[in-house]
This record gives C-alpha cells, sequence and structure tokens, in this order.
C-alpha cells in the first residue's frame, strides 16, 4: 500500500497571496517527511482550491488561463507536485469553455466539469458543455493526454484527495486529506487466505489498520500546524501491475475473468469491506476500476470482455465510474453526451459520487492497439463506445431531478 496524494485544500486568492502558496508548501513539505518517517511512501503531493469560476468571479473567467498558468508556477515553487483549480460550475457556463485553453497551456493543472449535484439534479447543457470540452481536450496532444487532467463530475462532494476530482468546499478552512493506492492489500489477502469470510475479514482488518495509522499521523500534523485533518480515501486503486491490480483481486475471488458474470458480485464484496471499514474516511472510498491505470482491466478490454456498459455497471455497486476509459479520436460529442447523462442518472438515482475521464486518442479507431509510453498505463484497446445522437426531451437546454431509489418509500413510511 502507498499514499498516492496527500492533498491539501486551500481557497487561493487572486491575484495571488504567494506566501499562501509558500505557507501551504511548507505544511505539504513536513507532512511528507512525516509520512515518510512512519514508512509510508509517499508518490505526490496535489494542491485543491476552491472551483475556479468562485475565485475569478463572473467578470473574470477569461482570466482563467493567466490564473493556471500562474498557480501551476508557485505551486511547483513551493513543493507541490500537482495542483488542482477545481470544476467549472453550471452557474457560470461560459466556465467550462476555458478548460482546454487551461489545459493547453498547463502541464500539472487538473480540472473538472460538474454535471449534477445534490439538490441541483442534472443539468443537461453542463453535459454537453464537458462532453464538447472532453473532444476538445483530445486534440491538445497527440496521445490524447489532455483528458487524463479532466474529468466530468456527478454527485461529487468536495474533499475528495483525488484528482482530477479534488476541491475544496466555498466556506471551508485550510485541511489536507490521504489518497492511498492499495489494491496491492486485496491482491495480498486474496494469495493467503482461505475461505470467502476469512478474505472479507482480512481484508477489512487490514484497511482499518492501515487506515487508522494514516489518520494518527494525519491528527497530528493537524494539531502541530494548525489545519483540517480532512480524513482517509482508502481506495483500492491500483497500478498496472498484476500484483497491484483491482482486476487481480476480482479474478482472485473465484477464478473469474475480469468482465465475466461474477465480476459484480466480487467487486461488491472488494467494496462493501472498505464501506465496513472503520476509519476517518474522506472522498471515495470505493474500488477504482481505471482501465488504462490497470494491467488486468486493460487486458479484459483487449479480450472485449470489459466494456463501457460493464463498467457502468460495476459503478453501481463501488465507485467511482468511466475512468481512463479510451476512446475512438473519431467519437462524436453526441456520443459522449449520451454516455455522461446515463452517468449523472445513475449518480443521481443512486445517490452516490461518480466520475468520468473519458479519453478519445486522435487517429485511433474502436479495436486499435493503445501505444502508450507512460509508467502510470498499461496499453490496451479502444473500446467501442455503444451511442448515437439523442434528441428531442433528452438534449433540451434544461436540467431535471432524478429522486434516489427508495426515498419515496421512505416518505410514504414516515406518514
Amino acid at each position: 500500500m502507498k499514499i498516492r496524494s496527500i492533498t491539501y485544500f486551500d481557497s487561493i486568492n487572486w491575484p495571488f497571496d504567494r506566501d499562501q502558496v509558500q505557507t501551504s508548501g511548507k505544511f505539504i513539505e513536513a507532512a511528507k517527511d512525516e509520512y515518510q518517517e512512519q514508512g509510508f511512501e509517499v508518490q505526490t503531493t496535489r494542491l485543491a482550491s476552491v472551483p475556479f469560476p468562485t475565485i475569478l468571479g463572473e467578470t473574470g473567467i477569461d482570466q482563467a488561463v493567466e490564473y493556471a498558468v500562474s498557480l501551476e508556477e508557485e505551486m511547483l515553487n513551493s513543493g507541490f507536485d500537482y495542483a488542482s483549480i477545481g470544476p467549472a460550475v453550471p452557474e457560470f457556463p461560459e466556465s467550462y469553455q476555458v478548460i482546454p485553453d487551461v489545459l493547453s497551456n498547463t502541464e500539472s493543472i487538473f480540472c473538472a466539469g460538474i454535471i449534477c449535484a445534490p439538490g441541483v439534479g442534472i443539468d443537461l447543457a453542463a453535459i454537453r458543455q464537458c462532453a464538447e470540452v472532453i473532444k476538445k481536450n483530445s486534440t491538445i496532444s497527440d496521445n490524447g493526454f489532455g483528458n487524463l487532467r479532466f474529468a466530468a463530475l456527478a454527485n461529487v462532494s468536495p474533499g475528495s484527495p483525488f484528482l482530477p476530482a479534488a476541491y475544496m468546499g466555498i466556506g471551508s478552512g485550510p485541511g489536507f486529506a490521504i489518497a492511498t493506492e492499495a489494491a496491492d492489500l486485496s491482491v495480498e489477502i486474496f494469495n493467503q487466505c482461505g475461505s470467502l469470510e476469512k478474505c472479507r475479514r482480512e481484508l477489512i482488518s487490514s484497511i482499518e489498520q492501515h487506515a487508522n495509522n494514516l489518520g494518527k499521523i494525519g491528527e497530528k500534523l493537524a494539531a502541530m500546524h494548525n489545519v483540517q485533518f480532512m480524513g482517509v480515501d482508502f481506495s483500492l486503486a491500483p497500478f498496472p501491475s498484476r500484483d497491484q491490480s483491482i482486476g487481480t483481486a476480482v479474478e482472485q475471488l473465484g477464478s473469474i475473468r475480469i468482465g465475466n458474470h461474477g465480476s459484480l458480485a466480487a467487486v461488491a464484496i472488494l467494496a462493501d469491506a472498505v464501506d465496513q471499514a472503520q476509519y476517518p474516511k474522506a472522498g471515495f472510498n470505493g474500488i477504482m476500476l481505471p482501465v488504462l491505470e490497470d494491467t488486468v482491466l486493460a487486458g479484459g478490454a483487449v479480450a472485449d470482455m470489459l466494456t463501457i456498459n460493464k463498467l457502468l455497471l460495476y459503478s453501481t455497486v463501488c465507485g467511482t465510474g468511466l475512468d481512463t476509459v479510451p476512446l475512438a479520436g473519431s467519437v462524436t460529442k453526441d456520443q459522449l453526451y449520451a454516455v455522461l447523462l446515463d452517468l449523472a442518472v445513475l449518480a443521481q438515482r443512486l445517490d452516490k459520487p461518480l466520475t468520468a475521464r473519458l479519453m478519445p486518442i486522435p487517429g485511433k479507431e474502436a479495436g486499435d492497439q493503445t501505444e502508450f509510453d507512460f509508467e502510470f498505463f498499461a496499453n490496451s484497446k479502444i473500446m467501442q463506445i455503444d451511442a448515437e445522437p439523442l434528441s428531442g426531451r433528452l438534449v433540451e437546454e434544461s436540467n431535471f431531478s432524478i429522486s434516489p431509489r427508495g426515498s419515496y418509500r421512505k416518505s410514504v413510511s414516515k406518514e
């Protein structure tokens, strides 16, 4: 198990207060040192602010590129590896349109776009905007890497330490949270234990032990530096090797080939173990299924066993949605819109956070092999997207709400 990120949350003023960013950097260096001294490998440190439209205001959205470029320089100089400027929001429609330029002019800045939120509903115009952003981002570089730094957010609250979803809540004080890379815990346990129940108990116990150790260190740092410790996102995130693959863990549970029937049950069992574990939680705390970041998942896509529809199915019992999904460069905005709409409705109906990090690859078509030379990616195959342009009421420039399943029965029972 590793710490994927120590993420520091702070509201970054514009124009910059450089002392503020440098103070944040001093804390993050101290936090990294402390965790490493306690035996935890820290891969990255990250900074996340409130949504950039809130900082810039309606009349300042056109300064988004300048803001992002300046933040990138300042945060790198202060010891951070990456930063998130938060999501574009429906209240500022023009905030979505500046994202491709922001990503084109930076290398370490992440951002997102909200497509639905609790109490607000599903915004069809925002979904359309995100589809257009994904399409434009895909042309920033020849390998489609622009979309590695962008995600559409459905029901994602502030405080997740994973990028691109990370952002700070308005009015919150400075704080930090821990994101883990912990798929290897489940692989190691399932290699050694016997019965299903024993595997579950050992995984829950291992999660609690590691997460509570992380939490104790976090509380100590919070008291020393007068910042808030927001918790641990102990998601079973993978790395592209078989011994660190969530796909390996799924297959170990019952000799299942990822994508076959039985995979849903295995994913649910893993997610349930995270749910049952007791520790200070922040963010998703689920099972992450990023196709290009997991050797076994990438292989499942090559074999046509793992599809976008199956990934959506698995998202119903875990987190966090569609992640690093390789698509044809020719995919249309209308097709992307249809996928994002399904994701938004799923998030609202199940009352859970989901994200979409979709990666159209220029010059590639469905079935083509990917050719990444990137240590954090496993090569796979361009996945088929089963979508055609929608029409009529589903493409109106409006928003609507989907009640979480069970909410009606609860209201009736109270009466």
